[in-house]
């Protein structure tokens, strides 16, 4: 199906749950966020049920999001479940890759398709601060864990965060060398607490040319444009929405644990799906689509969304 300005939307991103293990200093307030009723969250049936009638509006791609996936019961089921209703269903998740170890092979099994896995700084202690507490050993856990399940081209997330871990960007290109890794520097976004960040925090993607003077532009893919290094067998990807919108090439929707579909990540434009089945769901997502807007509207006070981005899902 298209929106109204041609865009054919064919990628749905779910945010399965609002909690994280994880207080990243750019996503959640210090103290986290208050849980939500169970009644409120969407179960596993009606993501699914989103997920049956998202396709047969063409939607072809799924990805499983947070907060952090992994921390919600019965995400594997719901795995299964897309996978059963068309196994061509394209299905990923991104995840900060802390839980990711003793479950990798089951995600395999279950019909995982393709891992995100974030990872901002590769200095323990300089990820202790970012997230409030993690270790890094457990994502790098989760990393091998994911490999060893057959997982290929891992994709590697990392915001780019000025006076935190700009001295490491050389150190994350190195990871692509030896290891078929796809490294994404991705230019943070002002949403939820970033929003409020002085201009000198944000990094863009301009930050890391001088890194890849001898790379070679291989391929756009999505919303990031891949180079690759001499003899690197990984991949290095860019995705800057601030200073490069991709919003004319957009092709995604989002919604929310709560069941609000989002058309764009930063409109507060919302379409409530809790309750919808059949027709009326199919109607919803429709209008949705239709709705979408023709760009994001960042560096505006107006149209802003007021989720923080674990509510969203990125």
């Amino acid at each position: 199906m298209k929106d109204n300005y041609g865009r054919k939307i064919q990628y749905l991103r779910l945010s399965v749950t609002d909690l994280c293990n994880y207080r990243c200093i750019y996503c959640m307030p210090e103290t986290g966020i208050p849980k939500k009723a169970h009644d409120d969250i969407l179960s596993i049936e009606e993501f699914t049920e989103i997920v049956r009638a998202a396709h047969s509006l063409g939607i072809r791609k799924i990805r499983l999001t947070g907060g952090e996936p992994l921390v919600r019961k019965g995400v594997i089921t719901l795995c299964r479940n897309i996978k059963a209703i068309d196994r061509d269903i394209e299905l990923g998740i991104t995840t900060n890759g802390s839980l990711l170890a003793p479950i990798a092979k089951e995600l395999k099994d279950a019909g995982v398709d393709r891992l995100n896995i974030s990872l901002d700084t590769l200095n323990p202690d300089t990820f202790r601060s970012i997230t409030r507490g993690g270790a890094l050993q457990d994502v790098l856990n989760g990393i091998i864990a994911a490999q060893q399940a057959g997982f290929e081209k891992l994709k590697i997330n990392t915001v780019l965060l000025a006076g935190i871990n700009d001295g490491e960007l050389l150190d994350f290109i190195r990871l692509t060398k030896d290891a078929p890794l796809h490294l994404r520097f991705i230019e943070l976004m002002p949403i939820g607490v970033a929003k409020h960040w002085k201009a000198d925090r944000f990094m863009t993607a301009a930050s890391i040319e001088g890194y890849l003077r001898n790379a070679e532009l291989k391929a756009i893919d999505g919303v990031a444009r891949v180079y690759a290094m001499p003899g690197h067998q990984g991949t290095i990807g860019i995705i800057s929405p601030m200073s490069h919108s991709f919003c004319p090439t957009c092709n995604k929707i989002r919604v929310t644990p709560d069941g609000k579909l989002k058309p764009c990540l930063h409109s507060d434009q919302e379409i409530d799906l809790k309750g919808l089945r059949d027709k009326a769901l199919i109607q919803a997502l429709a209008d949705g689509i239709r709705q979408k807007p023709e760009s994001h509207r960042f560096g505006e006070a107006s149209g802003s969304t007021a989720r923080f981005m674990n509510e969203i899902g990125g």
